[in-house]
This record gives C-alpha cells, sequence and structure tokens, in this order.
C-alpha cells in the first residue's frame, strides 16, 4: 500500500486531501499541529467508511515537531510516497509593503516557507525508496509575478505582502528541488487549489474544498512521465503550466 503524509491536515483542503487519497487505496498520515483535532478529523474520515489513515503530531514551523513526525513515520513504514506540503497561514487582509510589521512577515515565513523545507528535507530520504516519489507544495496563483504585475489582471489588486511573497519563494524553492532530484523519479509541483471556501481564506470562496483538493491531488498520483520542477494554478491558466 503507497503512503502519503499530509501537512495541515486536520481540516478544510489539507482533509479534502487526505479524504481523496485515502478513497485511492493510499495509507495517508494526517499531520496536524493540535493532536485532538488530528484524532477528530479522523475519527471523521473514519465515519465515512476510510479506515487507511492516521494522524501525527507535526507544527512544520517546529524544528523538533518535524524530526519527531519523520521518526515516528519512519518507524512505521520503509517508504514515503507522497508528501503534500498544504499546511499554511494567511497573515490575514492588511499587508502593506510599507507597513506591515516584519516580524508578522517572518511569521508567515516560518510556515509558508520554512516550513516546507523543514519537511522536504526531513522526509526525502525516506521517499527516496518508493517507486513514484511525488511532492506536492501548495501554492497560489496570487504568487505569481507574471499576475501581480499584469495590470489588465483581475487579481492585480490583490497584495498581500507576507502572504504572496512566502508563497513566491515557496514556487523557487520548488523548482530548486525539482531541479536536485531531476536525475531521480521524483516528481516535484507547485499547485493552486483555487479560490477556495476555507477558513483561511476569511471568505466563502467561489469553489468547494472537493474541488481544490483534486487539483492537488492530481499531481500526487501523475505517472513518469509527468511534469516537475512546474507551477500549475488552473483558475489562472487552465490545465497550461503556470506562468512564475
Amino acid at each position: 500500500m503507497k503512503t502519503a503524509l499530509v501537512t495541515g491536515a486536520n481540516k478544510g483542503i489539507g482533509l479534502g486531501i487526505a479524504r481523496q487519497l485515502a478513497r485511492e487505496g493510499i495509507y495517508v498520515y494526517l499531520g496536524s499541529r493540535n493532536p485532538e483535532n488530528g484524532r477528530k478529523a479522523v475519527e471523521q474520515l473514519k465515519s465515512e467508511g476510510l479506515t487507511n489513515l492516521e494522524t501525527v503530531q507535526l507544527d512544520v514551523s517546529d524544528q523538533a515537531s518535524v524530526d519527531a513526525a519523520r521518526a515516528y513515520i519512519a518507524g512505521k513504514v520503509d517508504t514515503l510516497d507522497i508528501l503534500i506540503n498544504n499546511a499554511g497561514v494567511g497573515g490575514g487582509t492588511e499587508q502593506r509593503s510599507l507597513t506591515m510589521d516584519p516580524d508578522a512577515i517572518k511569521e508567515i515565513f516560518e510556515t509558508n516557507y520554512y516550513g516546507v523545507v523543514r519537511m522536504t528535507q526531513a522526509f526525502v530520504d525516506l521517499m527516496q525508496g518508493s517507486d513514484a516519489p511525488r511532492i506536492v507544495n501548495v501554492s497560489t496563483g496570487l504568487a505569481s509575478q507574471t499576475v501581480a504585475t499584469d495590470t489588465t489582471n483581475s487579481y492585480y489588486d490583490y497584495k498581500l505582502t507576507g502572504y504572496q511573497s512566502s508563497k513566491t519563494a515557496l514556487n523557487m524553492y520548488t523548482i530548486q528541488v525539482a531541479y536536485d532530484l531531476r536525475d531521480t523519479n521524483f516528481r516535484v509541483n507547485a499547485v493552486c487549489p483555487g479560490a477556495i471556501d476555507t477558513d483561511m481564506n476569511r471568505n466563502p470562496g467561489t469553489e468547494p474544498v472537493e474541488v481544490g483538493a483534486a487539483r492537488i491531488v492530481k499531481y500526487a498520483l501523475i505517472g513518469e512521465d509527468g511534469p516537475t520542477g512546474k507551477y500549475f494554478s488552473e483558475v489562472l491558466f487552465g490545465d497550461d503550466e503556470g506562468k512564475w
């Protein structure tokens, strides 16, 4: 049975991703910063008839927590096939470049960027034994510098200094990881789930969680001829490779 680890999986898109992967017959570890919230998420999925999953305490902004999760999973399985770096923070709507507290920006980066670095470095060796290792970094269309500088784009006026900058950095990290793994069977991509109805958005969104989760899962399950080191935002660019 294939195995997957999804960070920030106790709610929202992360929970939706875990659900869809479990339905594919994959054993899923639900990373949750709060253990009780993780247990409740597992109970919810088990009530839906899904039994191939469990929770693991995981705070991606804490290296000790990441290391502990890595040790726990390595003690259970020889190989991790899928890593989905979904955990993220939005940082609120007041994020102006000239007034945002640098410490607030750093806090966002700790989860959205450094958290992905920690996770990737901690788990990459456990994934090397997989026949089809896949890393999907959950990004956003708002991280596209092309979109951010296109005055004709409907998203042009969305300017969230901490959040967008952290996700743009994440996109570059995705490129670099894919490059370093270019001669392997890894596939590493950044994917935007879309404008999804979650509490992180602090607005209703325009699409349900299931739709956003499916966009992520698609790249977790791509074949050996699938893309790597690419960026996808279906909402902004359709099925084509996104414009960084």
